[in-house]
């Protein structure tokens, strides 16, 4: 097996866990991971996570947005790509639509305090939100795109959509949004639950920065 198909096949078992996580459903979520400075593999339009092949796995210049390989990458690419370009710490993008965190990002997003849990003060932080932009257009990449320029965001909720977060791999990116998940099952699963107090979620997130 070559470097190439050990990153391609790489590629796909993390696609695969984002689905065993349950992190998506059929075709929603798209994942993308730069393998090069300049060259970054994503999941191909349509194709579903969970059964990803070599076959569905598009290669794309980073600078230009330029497929190389014949294939046709996933609707969303110019928010990952443009992720990618901006934010060069960054090597995986992931876009996904697990069901709590799902249902808040298709309610009143800006009214919940994440920080039930410690996870999200150390590994996430605060997530941005992007208002409703139609799926796949111009406008919706630019205001992903901007929601990420702080180097500090990992995670943007897209309303009436879904979710995106990213990572210096796959697996950080995956551990993102699988403790995000966790903690909108907490608010919705129990209202009343009252979150960190200030001090220690200050306290936390100089851990995760540490």
């Amino acid at each position: 097996m070559s470097l190439y198909d050990t990153v391609i096949q790489e590629f796909i078992e993390s696609s695969h866990k984002v689905a065993v996580y349950g992190l998506v459903r059929c075709s929603s979520g798209n994942l993308s991971c730069r393998i090069e400075p300049d060259v970054a593999l994503l999941s191909a339009s349509q194709s579903w996570l969970a059964e990803l092949t070599a076959e569905q796995v598009a290669v794309c210049d980073i600078p230009t947005g330029r497929c190389l390989n014949d294939k046709t990458p996933t609707c969303e690419s110019t928010f990952h790509i443009g992720i990618l370009k901006k934010r060069p710490e960054i090597n995986t993008v992931l876009h996904f639509q697990s069901p709590y965190a799902t249902a808040i990002a298709c309610g009143k997003p800006e009214m919940y305090d994440y920080n039930m849990v410690i996870e999200v003060p150390v590994y996430i932080g605060t997530p941005v939100v992007v208002p409703y932009l139609p799926p796949g257009s111009g406008q919706l990449a630019q205001a992903v795109i901007d929601g990420f320029r702080d180097t500090q965001t990992t995670m943007a909720i897209l309303k009436k959509h879904g979710l995106v977060t990213v990572g210096k791999d796959y697996n950080e990116a995956i551990q993102r949004a699988v403790f995000f998940e966790m903690a909108c099952q907490i608010l919705l699963m129990n209202p009343t639950v009252e979150p960190l107090s200030p001090d220690d979620v200050n306290y936390l997130r100089d851990i995760g920065q540490a």
